[in-house]
């Protein structure tokens, strides 16, 4: 017995309702109603409400430009009974509302004084909120871990929590700090996780006071769609916070990706160089209003040839974007590609490793050979090329004679090598005393002395460039802020090559390429074997005389 027309709607009503009842296709009441008028609208089955309802012209309206609205004073009363009539209303209006206005007055320096204590409550709140990570990054770290636990564990994030905190605060600085890191070829992906939780905090709190973030805010290269995976797999578990991210490679059709782009705007792109620029020449994605650059094997990117398109990338960004930059520290080609990607800036060099070779990465090395102690040098007065003159006296001991020359011609090199340019050089002395000296033996007509508490700094201004110099001795070189200088000149090695090394770090803290110039004489034999080992370690030229010597 076939079935009505009845049976069959009340059949097809069943399962509509069993459809909208399930989890995976529910949907919001909002969304359920906008589906609902859709359907009812291509039945050609309207609500009264949604039919074409309009208003008749009248005479005062013939066009219906009110729709049917009246203006005001269309119904007032005409003549004087009703006029006096609308006087007397309007003057009680005036009444209640000079009332309220008293009213008001008073209540209103009490409403005031609440108002701006609670707004400075809440400049002070935000304030010790906003100088420490916040609740949702340790949210967003703990995602990616849960995410990762079913494959390696994810128990290390949490152990490189010393290095995010540091890279949170270069981040979220103002204006925010570049970041070298030199602990390995690639990035992690416990320091992966770490970086997009950081992008993640930076776009919550920027929302949380109203600034509009522009789509993409991060920008990750990598050199392989292996990698762009990698980097897709850990951002992937924020997206149920609310953070969207696409990888693009040439392991997908472009028109797929092209299509991808149009139906969403992610907060974080992870691409390879060639796909991005094909994607940007198309004008399929715009990376204008980048925040946060990423570049995740400066070393792989060099050896596939491809720097000039991460210098178009880099130039395709009109902001001033964070960059982070993950590097191999065993080839110095790289740190030319940085500097111009960079732009010469101050960076924040973190590593997780301790080695000297990671910690020195990119900074040259230059030993200089001092005559013996025993010889004496005459009083004599030296002109250097670019017309700086350095009276030197005869004196004893290693700063005063020799020394004071190698020290005149190391800066005179400097000079040349920084033409047009400022160069401030930190010179590390054995004592205060020796350190005074070598400083006043140093002043001439063409030094400007600057001020400084014990006299100890001066610069030195030639017609080939300028040279900001500060003595320091050992005693007080932890007074001195090496985030100030570029080069340093040791002219008395200090007794450990432990205490070298860490002169090293401290050169190499916050420039990404730098000199360090050490004067070695025959006083400091012992120091031979540790610091050839450390100019070896850091690929370093190790001289020939001191070979020998550690050889000995």
């Amino acid at each position: 017995m076939a079935k009505g027309d009845d049976a069959l709607a009340r059949k097809r009503n069943k399962v509509r309702r069993k459809r909208m009842r399930s989890s995976e296709n529910a949907v919001s009441a909002r969304v359920a109603g906008i589906i609902a008028s859709k359907r009812r609208r291509k039945s050609g089955k309207r609500r009264a409400c949604e039919g074409m309802c309009f208003s008749l012209p009248t005479p005062e309206d013939p066009f219906n430009d009110r729709h049917g609205k009246k203006r005001k004073g269309d119904d007032e009363p005409t003549g004087d009974a009703p006029a006096a009539a609308a006087a007397g209303r309007d003057e009680s209006k005036k009444k209640k509302k000079k009332k309220k206005k008293d009213s008001s007055a008073k209540k209103q320096p009490a409403r005031e004084a609440a108002a701006a204590a609670a707004n400075a409550k809440s400049r002070e709140k935000d304030g010790a909120e906003y100088d420490r990570p916040s609740k949702f990054l340790v949210v967003c770290l703990n995602a990616i871990r849960d995410a990762a636990a079913s494959e390696d564990g994810g128990g290390g994030i949490h152990d490189t929590g010393s290095w995010g905190v540091e890279l949170w605060n270069c981040c979220s600085a103002a204006p925010p700090t570049h970041v070298l890191d030199t602990s390995g070829e690639c990035a992690t992906r416990e320091k992966t996780a770490w970086l997009v939780s950081t992008a993640c905090d930076i776009v919550a709190r920027k929302e949380k006071l109203g600034v509009v973030v522009s789509c993409p805010f991060l920008l990750y290269l990598v050199p392989s769609q292996e990698k762009a995976v990698q980097v897709r797999s850990i951002c992937k578990p924020l997206k149920s916070l609310g953070i969207h991210s696409v990888s693009l490679h040439p392991g997908a059709s472009i028109e797929h990706q092209i299509s991808g782009l149009k139906s969403c705007e992610p907060e974080f792109l992870i691409s390879t160089p060639e796909r991005l620029l094909e994607l940007i020449a198309l004008k399929a994605i715009d990376i204008s209003g980048v925040s946060m650059l990423v570049i995740d094997g400066l070393k792989c990117f060099t050896d596939l040839n491809v720097s000039d398109k991460l210098c178009s990338i880099r130039d395709a960004i009109l902001s001033n974007p964070q960059i982070t930059i993950f590097s191999d520290p065993s080839d110095r080609r790289v740190a030319a590609l940085a500097t111009k990607l960079v732009g010469g800036k101050k960076i924040t060099r973190l590593c997780t490793n301790d080695s000297v070779t990671s910690r020195s990465a990119f900074i040259t090395q230059k030993i200089h050979i001092c005559p013996s102690k025993d010889q004496k040098a005459p009083k004599k007065q030296l002109q250097i090329s670019c017309a700086i003159k350095i009276c030197l006296f005869a004196c004893h001991g290693k700063l005063m004679g020799f020394s004071n020359m190698q020290v005149k011609e190391i800066l005179e090199q400097i000079l040349n090598d920084h033409a047009r340019k400022t160069a401030n050089v930190l010179l590390v002395t054995a004592s205060d005393h020796e350190a005074q000296h070598l400083s006043s033996s140093l002043k001439l007509q063409n030094c400007t002395v600057t001020n400084d508490s014990h006299g100890n700094s001066f610069t030195i201004c030639s017609s080939v460039g300028l040279i900001n110099v500060l003595v320091k001795d050992w005693e007080n070189i932890t007074t001195a802020n090496f985030e100030d200088f570029d080069t340093v000149l040791v002219a008395d090695l200090p007794p450990s090559v432990d205490e070298y090394i860490e002169i090293l770090a401290g050169a190499s803290c916050h420039v990404l390429v730098g000199e360090v110039h050490c004067i070695f004489s025959s006083a400091d034999a012992l120091l031979a074997k540790p610091l050839s080992e450390v100019l070896t370690s850091c690929g370093q030229v190790v001289p020939e005389f001191l070979r020998k010597l550690a050889s000995s």
